[in-house]
């Protein structure tokens, strides 16, 4: 297709029409495309089509494609935090991790799940799509006993499980798609930013790990995966609570305006009041053997 006709046609100041409706309540390229239609040419149309394509392929990825985006989401966090060498704390935290995965909704993925210890004073943890779950030393440092290591675990399996991180693609791919559409730059160098437009989504990598690290997820996405969580803890016989008392914990020793855990998450007081009110068995007693093993495993982290 010449995008010369296309520019000339003035149907990319159509799609500009479109931006603020777009922003406003689409939540889907299909959306943008159907209140577009009406007034594009037909070059214009086939652009569109292109870009719903896209936008429709990296929101149906299958276990494999997940998979390898995960691992490159890793990859972008292995260069900003390193990981922690030690085999019995990661062995000892696969083993927990693994126990709590097999109970969730997706108990296995393509690459299967594994866990693996940041070395960073940080409180914080991190879902990358596909299984591959990373907890740093500050936040492990926060758990009293094994029960609040499967809390901070299963609220990260809660994520994989449901697919939060492959969704924060498509948003925040569709604002970026509504932000250059309506930019001036578009109308004064199409040609450029036509291409920018048709090759947006390969940015994609780039939304999951800027979701992970900088913005977080939404507030209905970390109570979804909280309240997987207290049901996964449930049915492996770990007690619920310890979710709310990590979490009290926490609250204590997050810092406004740090680069962690309080930066991409709720408060966890208001967190500590959704829990309160689906958990509704009473504390479970945890055994000596179990503390026992969480304590050596921990000693040295």
């Amino acid at each position: 297709m010449d995008r010369r006709n296309f520019l000339k046609s003035g149907a990319y100041l159509a799609l500009a029409g479109t931006a603020t409706q777009l922003l406003s309540g689409c939540q889907t390229l299909g959306e943008l495309a159907s209140i577009a239609d009406p007034y594009l040419t037909d070059d214009g149309r086939t652009i569109l089509n292109i870009l719903v394509s896209a936008g429709d392929a990296f929101t149906t990825l299958d276990p494999e494609q997940e998979y390898y985006l995960g691992r490159s989401v890793a990859a972008n966090l292995f260069s900003q935090y390193k990981p922690w060498n030690n085999a019995a704390a990661n062995e000892y935290i696969n083993l927990v991790g693994k126990c709590v995965a097999s109970a969730s909704i997706r108990p296995e993925t393509f690459g299967g799940y594994h866990f693996q210890i940041l070395d960073s004073n940080e409180l914080n943890a991190f879902s990358a799509p596909g299984g591959l779950i990373l907890i740093t030393r500050g936040m492990l440092r926060c758990c009293k006993n094994e029960d609040e290591v499967a809390a901070v675990l299963a609220h990260e399996v809660g994520h994989t499980s449901h697919q939060h991180g492959v969704r924060s693609i498509q948003n925040s791919r569709i604002t970026s798609l509504a932000t250059l559409i309506g930019t001036e730059a578009l109308k004064r160098e199409g040609n450029e930013n036509i291409l920018k437009l048709v090759n947006v989504f390969e940015d994609s990598l780039q939304d999951v790990t800027n979701t992970l690290v900088s913005n977080g997820y939404s507030r209905s996405n970390e109570k979804e995966a909280d309240l997987a969580a207290s049901e996964i803890l449930v049915k492996v016989g770990y007690d619920p609570h310890a979710l709310i008392s990590l979490l009290e914990t926490m609250d204590t020793r997050l810092r406004p305006g740090a680069s962690d855990f309080a930066k991409t998450h709720p408060s966890p007081s208001s967190r500590i009041e959704d829990l309160a009110s689906v958990i509704t068995t009473k504390s479970t007693h945890i055994s000596a053997a179990r503390q026992r093993r969480f304590s050596q495993a921990m000693r040295s982290v």
